[in-house]
């Protein structure tokens, strides 16, 4: 009865402020006002206090002298005595995270159009004598928070939330014993004491998250011992163990304690102390070792969250003694053990009250059992992450109840299970990333009428749907990379009219891109279609942000493309054919990636306004003119620049050197001349470590969920696809260039290069010794140049190599002694006058493949080689009787210099893999 009552107080507190939006919305949109008209001296107020604001959509506009402020915009007057007593001038509602509640989202768009206040908060809301509601959330105010709020005696809700006030907090704040909610979260705070907060006798709710409670040591006494304080919200405030912990005589009346983003490593023994407690929230702290089992003392718990923590073990026998929770989140935690004891476990204490399960990405081994189908009310299940086998049970069809199923990443195996289209509720289902495999029919889908996410990639599914399926679900997310959808394109998918995120990338189609894809109603903010079959030519990509159509045949100029894409990948197997359109610089694009198609023509300089770039791959095209000297002065935050195998001419521009941010640079297989600029040693993030700085590495743990960055690289003389590990990876290759001078000492400076290629050149000069700074470097390739001296001894430091060639220089002297330098090949060194370990030839023998490169043929005398004859014999009869037929018949010779013309074309692109 009294965990029933606790969670009616909670609720009723919770809901509180959303009750009084919808009062004032009432009062100010209904006739409630009708009859009444404000007081002269509050509209006087409320004029001088919007003059000191600055109002950039004009929200305002309807506060004008001598109008009826009661009618006003966020003003709520007292039905009767017509003094005003509700303002609620909130902006608009943060953005909510991409797989938040359509509700969520719809309120997010609703208040977009209300642009942040701005400008001072003016003192004159003192004449508002009966405000008793106060709301100016969401706004820009980039002050302090004024003191002369602690002097609004009537107020019962104050929400300054999320209005970029800062520093501290007014003491005076105390005074206002009618408070009942206070919201100060999300702003920025730096309080030096709470004891303000216990002048607070009627507080119910506040939340001070996000401000810095470090100085702030008398937190825990002041918010636990509060005798009224119903919910607490601490969440990122910087919170800390306590060195010398202090007994505190708990109040019983905290119902909702939130301590979640802050540094704890044990949890606070004084929490446990709190008998009342529902809801307990320690997300995101530093908590390790195993789960206390004191949670036991809290019987009324029902809801506990302990995820993105270190805890590892089991989890204790006492957790399973809390037979009123209603939701369990230990996702992103260490916890090692068999998901069936836990399913058992829960069975016994929670079975008809389990709302939500949440153990995803731990270390969860074993199968699913048949208890889980149990659960009658459970509505989320993610389990994704573990190392869970076996089948899905059919039980799962009995869980009615479940809109949220994630089992994705997994080891799971056997089929599709029919019981899916039982689940009349379920609103996301995720088996992505598991070994499922047999055929999928329309029926799996039969009563998901509620579907908005279908995510089952990377299984080995294929789904034959009768030709005239209509689904009926509408997603907003389909993920089926992998299935076998083919050979025709999906015709289903015409139906889904609210679909936003679209991956069927290697699903076996072999078809013409329909035209209905591109005219659908709903606006795409993802779509891979990459690595099928795709043939024909795109005019209109209807995409909001990425775009991924590598790897498929393609034909035809670049398409046009919405305004706002921020990704462009057509790279791979595709025959775009043209120039870069200068429209498409205006897109301020992240990644352009046209890799391996015919393009051809100079870069324009358009390109120059995607100051958010972060990748550029054109490698493998026919693009001409000199590397653009506007690629260092306006893509400043560029980590990856290819322009690989194309035509450019020119020296190197000096302004690449002020790339700070450049990790793979890509200039091979050109026609670049002059000398390798000594600034290149500027390229800071060659230099240091930064990964926490890269904008690829903070992008990627933002979006993972939606789509994995990668690209193709020649590191260690060998094309490989780099996606998840591509924030790590640092080169920089300018091999097949006629580039001139020696290698400059600079380099050395970039001590975290794992690659440098600068094979193929005309550099002279020694191996500069500086190289060996390079402790970290894995491939190095010096090959094909006119080097001189020996090779430096202190390379026998580099000992991450694996891949080192120095062949065809004029390098002498004994090889340095190292694991590594040893255990390459003949290859590695030939061509040059050195000596020792790992040639096991002497000094004079191994100058021999040097007079090969210089004079193409090697003297042995006259001593015949009846092999060479047979050979030379070969050749002349079979040349004969291919050339003479040429001479004499058109349409072969035709025939055969097109074929010849397309294998030089597609052997000169190839060379710059291996070069």
């Amino acid at each position: 009865m009294v965990g029933t009552i606790a969670t009616m107080e909670s609720v009723a507190i919770t809901l509180f402020p959303f009750l009084l939006v919808i009062v004032a919305i009432c009062f100010s949109f209904c006739d409630a006002n009708s009859n009444v008209l404000c007081i002269e001296s509050e509209r006087n107020a409320l004029l001088k206090f919007k003059n000191d604001l600055v109002d950039p959509s004009n929200r305002l506009s309807s506060w004008v002298e001598g109008g009826d402020c009661c009618k006003w915009l966020g003003v709520v007057c007292h039905n009767s005595t017509g003094h005003i007593n509700q303002l609620h001038l909130a902006a608009s509602l943060p953005v909510p995270h991409y797989d938040a509640p359509v509700a969520e989202w719809e309120a997010y768009h609703r208040s977009k159009n209300n642009s942040p206040l701005r400008g001072k908060i003016n003192s004159s809301l003192l004449e508002l004598k009966h405000l008793s509601s106060l709301d100016l959330s969401n706004n820009n105010f980039r002050s302090n928070i004024p003191k002369f709020l602690g002097m609004l005696g009537s107020l019962t809700y104050l929400n300054l939330s999320h209005a970029q006030f800062q520093g501290g907090i007014p003491h005076n704040l105390g005074n206002l014993s009618k408070l009942q909610y206070l919201d100060l979260g999300g702003n920025y705070l730096k309080p030096k004491s709470l004891q303000w907060v216990s002048g607070l006798s009627s507080l119910q709710y506040l939340d001070l998250s996000d401000a810095d409670l470090r100085k702030a040591t008398d937190w825990l006494q002041v918010t636990f011992e509060h005798p009224s304080l119903l919910e607490l919200h601490l969440s990122a405030c910087s919170l800390e163990d306590d060195p010398s912990p202090i007994s505190v005589n708990s109040t019983k009346s905290l119902v909702v304690l939130d301590l979640s983003e802050n540094n704890f490593s044990s949890v606070p023994m004084s929490i446990f102390g709190l008998h009342g407690l529902v809801s307990i929230d320690l997300s995101g702290n530093s908590l390790e070792g195993p789960i206390p089992d004191y949670f036991r003392n809290i019987s009324f718990l029902e809801v506990l969250d302990l995820s993105r923590n270190s805890l590892n073990s089991s989890t204790p026998n006492s957790l399973f003694s809390l037979n009123h929770l209603q939701f369990l989140n230990l996702s992103s935690n260490e916890i090692d053990q068999d998901i069936s004891e836990i399913l058992l476990s829960l069975s016994r204490c929670c079975l008809d009250c389990l709302d939500s399960l949440d153990m995803a990405h731990n270390d969860l081994f074993g199968h699913l059992v048949d208890q889980l189908g149990h659960f009658k009310n459970l509505a989320h299940l993610s389990l994704a992450g573990n190392n869970i086998s076996g089948p899905i049970p059919l039980s799962i069809g009995e869980l009615s109840s479940l809109k949220f199923f994630d089992v994705s990443e997994n080891q799971l195996n056997g089929t599709f299970p029919l019981c899916f289209g039982q689940l009349e509720s379920l609103e996301t289902l995720n088996l992505g990333f598991n070994l499922l495999e047999g055929v999928v029919s329309e029926n799996h889908f039969s009563n998901l009428t509620r579907l908005t996410t279908l995510e089952a990639s990377q299984n080995r599914l294929r789904f034959e749907p009768n030709s005239s399926w209509i689904p009926p679900f509408q997603c907003r997310i389909i993920k089926l990379s992998q299935w076998h959808l083919g050979p025709k394109f999906p015709r289903w998918l015409k139906f889904q009219k609210n679909l936003s995120v679209l991956d069927i990338s290697e699903a076996g189609i072999s078809d013409i891109l329909p035209t209905w894809l591109l005219n659908l109603s709903t606006q795409f903010e993802y779509v891979n279609l990459s690595s099928n079959r795709l043939t024909g030519g795109i005019s209109y990509l209807n995409v909001r942000e990425i775009v991924d159509l590598r790897s498929n045949r393609f034909t035809g100029p670049l398409p046009r493309v919405f305004p706002t894409l921020q990704y462009l990948i057509l790279f791979g197997n595709n025959i775009l054919t043209g120039k870069i359109p200068p429209s498409l610089g205006h897109l301020n694009l992240s990644v352009l990636n046209l890799r391996n198609n015919d393009m051809f023509g100079e870069l324009p300089s358009t390109l120059q306004l995607s100051t958010s770039m972060i990748i550029l791959d054109l490698s493998d095209n026919h693009f001409s003119g000199s590397v653009p000297t506007w690629i260092g002065d306006q893509l400043s935050k560029l980590e990856i620049l290819s322009l690989r195998s194309n035509n450019f001419n020119g020296h190197i521009p000096q302004k690449i050197c002020q790339l700070q941010s450049l990790r793979i640079l890509d200039l091979g297989n050109n026609n670049i001349s002059g000398a390798i600029p000594k600034c290149l040693s500027n390229l800071s993030a060659m230099a240091k470590k930064s990964n926490q700085n890269s904008y690829m590495f903070q992008w990627s743990i933002t979006r993972t969920s939606l789509f994995c960055m990668r690209t193709l690289l020649v590191l260690k003389g060998r094309v490989d696809e780099y996606s998840t590990t591509l924030g790590l990876v640092t080169s920089m290759c300018l091999s097949t260039n006629r580039l001139i001078g020696e290698i400059p000492k600079e380099l050395g400076s970039l001590v975290e290069l794992r690659s440098l290629n600068v094979s193929r050149n005309l550099l002279i000069g020694n191996i500069p010794d500086e190289i060996s700074n390079m402790k970290l470097m894995e491939s190095l390739d010096l090959s094909m140049n006119q080097l001189n001296g020996e090779i430096p001894s202190n390379f026998s430091n580099l000992n991450f190599l694996n891949h080192f060639n120095v062949s065809y220089n004029n390098l002498t002297g004994q090889i340095p002694t190292s694991t590594q330098l040893q255990s390459f090949g003949n290859f590695s060194y030939m061509g040059n006058h050195l000596y020792g370990p790992p040639l096991t030839k002497n000094r004079s023998t191994n100058r021999t493949p040097t007079d090969v490169q210089k004079n193409g043929s090697r003297s042995e005398g006259s001593n015949v080689n009846w092999l060479y004859v047979s050979i030379v014999l070969g050749f002349v009869m079979g040349f004969s009787g291919v050339v003479a037929p040429l001479f004499y018949i058109r349409s072969w010779r035709h025939a055969y210099y097109r074929k010849l013309d397309h294998i030089g074309r597609k052997l000169y692109m190839s060379l710059g893999y291996y070069g």
